[in-house]
């Protein structure tokens, strides 16, 4: 079936406001274009001004039935569409042509019951490696090239830091300093950080010698001749070969940043595999950084700062994003609490904490 050509027009005034004037990232209005192709396949093409509250229910019922590799799509997924389009036809409602048929509070039936919203953004438990793992990770990686050495100095450095993949893959030397072990995640610089945020972090030392394995790597390429506008974690050497093929070579790197994260994960699972444990992603590792750092505050100052270096704005993201822990932690945690009602903790020091808690 050929696309409604004045939903196409109106679409692309759409997506430019939601790039030029709300700031949506490229990944943002990706999700909300594949929302909208789904729309627009239930009611075939038809014209987004014939949008009305019977249409939206029906949508609903047959998006909830939606399938992905053979399984009804979760009521994550299920709300996510929805918002998406409910933005988007939020914003049709002010739009000349539209807003005569489009009311705002017909749009509110793409809204999910109290029930299902409750439900979707529920967050599991997610399943992350111990500091045993990493340093046993790190330690069975005999430094034979500068390539091994780059990997073990890699695996530290995300969990020192607890920055996302993206970010490291697109810090430059510079942006760290040895003395201080600051990190200077900055845009402008180009660190891609989560919706471009800028945020000047400290390395968490966990434990001495995986901060050694990172010191030790930055004199290294430091010594090597690297600038601070070149990659902290470079790629491996490219070697073109006589027949026109290219391979990555596993000895050498070279100054030039990675292409995405795929080759960084391609690390992690490479490294785990020859050590005989379980594969871990990288971002994996940030849920231990914040399990590992949050462990050691004992004042709502402590737990501010620390939420803080990983870039989030109130300490509630921190907990509720990387602070749920699966059964068996959880039931360990309690099992140790101390209910004999000695005071294990200063009065002021736990108002002080929920104070910062709530607050947040």
């Amino acid at each position: 079936m050929k696309p409604n050509i004045k939903n196409e027009r109106i679409k692309r005034r759409f997506f430019r406001w939601l790039k030029e004037a709300n700031g949506c990232c490229e990944a943002t209005a990706g999700n909300v274009e594949k929302a909208l192709s789904l729309y627009e396949d239930f009611t075939g093409y038809a014209d987004f001004a014939s949008y009305n509250p019977n249409t939206a229910i029906e949508f609903k019922k047959r998006l909830k039935e939606r399938k992905y590799r053979g399984k009804t799509i979760s009521l994550t997924t299920y709300h996510g569409y929805l918002k998406n389009i409910k933005k988007f036809f939020l914003w049709l409602s002010w739009q000349d042509g539209y807003k005569s048929k489009i009311k705002p509070d017909m749009v509110d039936y793409l809204n999910i019951s109290d029930k299902e919203e409750r439900i979707a953004r529920q967050t599991k438990p997610i399943n992350y490696p111990s500091l045993d793992y990493v340093i046993k990770l790190t330690d069975s990686i005999a430094v034979n090239t500068e390539v091994d050495s780059r990997d073990r100095a890699l695996i530290s450095f995300t969990l020192l830091s607890g920055m996302r993949v993206k970010s490291i893959a697109t810090l430059p030397l510079g942006c760290f300093d040895e003395e201080t072990q600051t990190i200077n995640q900055d845009p402008r610089l180009g660190v891609q950080t989560k919706f471009s945020k800028c945020n000047r972090s400290v390395l968490f030392n966990f434990d001495d010698k995986l901060v050694k394995h990172v010191t030790g790597w930055i004199s290294y390429i430091k010594a090597r001749g690297f600038g601070s506008r070149d990659p902290l974690f470079p790629r491996s050497k490219i070697r073109q070969e006589e027949n026109g093929l290219s391979f990555e070579d596993s000895l050498e790197i070279e100054p030039v940043y990675w292409q995405g994260t795929g080759s960084i994960r391609k690390i992690f699972k490479k490294r785990s595999r020859e050590a005989g444990l379980p594969y871990f992603s990288p971002h994996t590792f940030r849920h231990l950084a914040v399990d590992l750092a949050i462990q050691n505050c004992r004042t709502g100052e402590q737990i501010k700062a620390v939420s803080q270096n990983f870039g989030h704005e109130y300490i509630a993201t921190t907990f509720s994003s990387y602070g749920n822990y699966d059964q068996n932690r959880l039931t360990g945690i309690i099992k140790k609490m101390d209910f004999s009602g000695k005071p294990s903790m200063p009065e002021a020091q736990k108002l002080e904490l929920i104070r910062n808690i709530a607050n947040s």
